[in-house]
């Protein structure tokens, strides 16, 4: 689990490397991104559940036709 001593950490070097000028950019750009992977996904998973709801699988029993020979120790 992060804990928050980390999570300082990563932002302190994430400021180091972009900058503070395109720091906010980077993180409006990282909220847009999972916001659409999210959207992208429910999207998904509601064409999935129609999908079921509109085409149930149905298993017909198809019953075993009796053979002609019913007896078990019969002898012709």
């Amino acid at each position: 689990m992060i804990n928050p001593v980390t999570v300082g950490v990563l932002f302190g070097i994430a400021l180091l490397v972009f900058g503070p000028k395109k720091l906010p950019e980077l993180g409006r750009s990282l909220g847009q991104g999972i916001g659409n992977f999210k959207k992208a996904l429910t999207d998904a998973q509601e064409e999935v559940a129609t999908a079921v709801k509109i085409e149930p699988k149905t298993i017909e029993a198809n019953p075993v036709a009796p053979s002609e020979n019913t007896e078990p120790n019969s002898q012709t």
